[in-house]
């Protein structure tokens, strides 16, 4: 057995190792001149605290020169992740240092904050919002010292500001600290990044003449004042220093792989979890259902069958079309476009191909392909859908198209009043949300009919045994096999093979930050298929030797099991690691989180349905039926 293994933990390691040196960034090197302007662009702020994302300018911060934002078009994932990139007065040449310069207003005419703007700005300090900063399409990160270990850290962007004694202080001078690389004599790249902060008050400033400035390191920190408004001035400073590291290596400091050995002990953790379940599964397959076989094969009397196994006895009720068949096959299809839209993007990242260098490309090939595979769904649905004798199938092509759909769309347009009314730039606008029912109603949903249209014109999968026309009596079962038992079951052991990186994917969505290592996330999801096939047929094995032949729903149900799991993770989550505490913010988690249980449901459901059909086939066609 685990000869069988080895050579695709070789393969999928040696994969692994490569997709972590691998980098398609997905935009070409930009070369500089020494000298040559390199535009400084504005992303968004963040905080863990809240959620909510918000542009750059929601904020009174010092405005480009000209007086206009340029806003940067953006694809459909950059929209749906809130980034709203745009232009900043911050003035960088390439290779050309400056000591300390006035942002914007000029000496003597500071910036006058408002008691309202004032309050605003000590609001998103409390909150610990970060600001993220563009060069060149590299982010800004903030170097971080552990005074207790004295280990040196990254954090994507910089505090706006910081608390002290109830007081809000904000970080209105920056160090700008950027590194590049010498292409050849004359050419340069951006291959850095860096910022360092500090926080000024506008009496320690000093002016050289009406741009340059200059302040003492003891500087008094700058009070942002709620009673009588603020006023202060933003500067900033640039360092320039050579580095060897090459432009294909510049996302290295954000991407680097921090924890392998917990990634490792995942997958080796996993891996054990799929022996434990394949000598359970070859201890069925080999010992019980071999020898069962041979003797319902044999001559043997009946009697002595029925006194020794039970899943021979249903043979004429165990292809019986499950209740509410249409939607049963509508579930199967919607399961089928999530698990093969899961599989590619994976895939696709794992090669390096949407990398955090093309911002927003992850969730736009995620929709773009979740809308495409409607064809295959439509399919696969209407060919099980017609082996249940379903006689309405455009209903049930349109039950296909909208169920999950319409679920995910219902609940995020919901939430979207709410992110509306904090007027974050995590609000899905107008435009976006027609662009989305277009790809629904004008792609998806034509693709499914005719998905429905072809696979309806295919003969139905084919069973082994005739179905009886009277249904036989279902006995009553062990306690064991009650449908909450299974699912707690059935779910703790794909759960156990995937909850290390369901980690590090909460911390990525929760936290901001990076999320790139797709060749562990690959491996971690092959290795959910197969335990998830396995423990589903262990489970309808069990079922069918109770004399159950109710499995189609029950199936796809317990296979399903570890999103219960994943759901109590969720909560674990919230309580322990976040430090959210406001009604909007609790509501996004739980509609968000809430969702992807949805998906994961939907996923190693129908995975488990077809590792349990066809497992069901491949027995009963192997005994002689008379």
């Amino acid at each position: 057995m685990f000869t069988d293994y080895l050579p695709m933990s070789i393969i999928l390691s040696s994969l692994i190792i490569f997709t972590n040196a691998f980098y398609v960034p997905g935009v070409a090197p930009v070369e500089f001149k020494k000298g040559q302007r390199i535009e400084v662009k504005a992303v968004k702020m963040t905080s863990i605290h809240t959620q909510l994302p918000y542009e750059y300018y929601s904020l009174p911060l010092c405005r480009p020169k000209n007086g206009t934002f340029v806003y940067k078009s953006e694809n459909l994932g950059e929209v749906l992740r809130g980034d709203r990139i745009v232009n900043t007065p911050y003035e960088v040449h390439m290779a050309e240092n400056i000591k300390c310069r006035l942002l914007c207003h000029k000496k003597n005419y500071p910036i006058n904050w408002s008691v309202e703007e004032s309050e605003e700005v000590s609001i998103r300090i409390e909150h610990e919002y970060f600001v993220h900063l563009l060069v060149d399409n590299l982010p800004v990160a903030t170097r971080i010292v552990n005074s207790d270990t004295s280990e040196r850290s990254i954090e994507q962007g910089y505090r706006l500001g910081f608390m002290s004694k109830g007081k809000a202080f904000i970080n209105n001078h920056l160090k700008l600290l950027l590194k590049y690389h010498k292409h050849s004599q004359d050419s340069y790249r951006v291959v850095g990044f860096e910022v360092e902060t500090h926080s000024v008050d506008k009496d320690d400033l000093s002016f050289i003449d009406e741009s340059s400035c200059q302040f003492p390191t003891d500087a008094k920190p700058q009070l942002v004042n709620e009673d009588t408004g603020t006023k202060l001035y933003f500067t900033y400073s640039v360092e320039w220093g050579e580095s060897e590291i090459g432009w294909a290596s510049r996302w290295d400091i954000y991407l680097s792989m921090k924890d392998v050995q917990i990634h490792w002990f995942s997958i080796i953790n996993s891996i054990v979890v799929l022996f434990f379940l394949s000598g359970i599964l070859t201890m069925i397959m080999v010992r019980t259902l071999r020898r069962d076989i041979a003797r319902y094969n044999s001559d043997e009397s009946i009697d002595d069958m029925i006194e020794e196994t039970g899943w021979k006895l249903v043979h004429g009720d165990v292809f019986r079309p499950p209740p509410k068949r249409m939607l049963f096959a509508a579930v199967i299809g919607s399961g089928i476009q999530v698990f093969l839209m899961a599989l590619i993007t994976i895939f696709i990242a794992m090669l390096g191909m949407l990398s955090p260098a093309s911002r927003g490309a992850l969730m736009t090939a995620a929709i773009f392909l979740y809308v495409f595979m409607g064809l295959i769904a439509g399919y696969y649905s209407a060919r099980l859908y017609n082996t249940m004798k379903g006689k309405q199938w455009k209903q049930a092509a349109f039950l296909t198209a909208t169920i999950y759909p319409a679920i995910v769309f219902g609940t995020c347009f919901f939430l979207n009043f709410f992110i509306m009314g904090k007027h974050s730039s995590g609000a899905v606008p107008f435009s976006t949300m027609m662009a989305l029912l277009c790809l629904w109603f004008c792609i998806s949903l034509p693709l499914v009919y005719l998905g429905y249209y072809f696979g309806c014109r295919k003969q139905p999968f084919q069973h082994p045994v005739r179905t009886n026309f009277i249904p036989r009596k279902v006995p009553e079962q062990v306690w064991y096999m009650n449908i909450f038992i299974c699912i707690l079951m059935a779910g703790i052991l794909p759960f156990g093979a995937v909850f290390i990186e369901l980690f590090f994917i909460f911390n990525a969505l929760w936290e901001n930050q990076f999320y790139y290592l797709f060749g562990f996330l690959f491996l971690v999801f092959c290795i959910l298929v197969i335990s998830v096939s396995q423990i589903s047929i262990v489970m309808v094995y069990f079922q069918l030797c109770g004399e159950d032949y109710h499995w189609w729903w029950k199936s796809f149900i317990v296979s399903g099991g570890s999103a219960v799991y994943i759901l109590i993770y969720s909560i674990f989550y919230f309580f322990t690691k976040l430090e959210i505490t406001e009604f909007i913010p609790t509501l996004l988690y739980v509609g968000y989180t809430g969702l992807m249980v949805l998906t994961f449901w939907l996923l190693t459901g129908t995975i488990g349905f077809f590792a349990a059909y066809t497992f069901i086939r491949k027995i009963y066609g192997a005994v002689k039926i008379d």
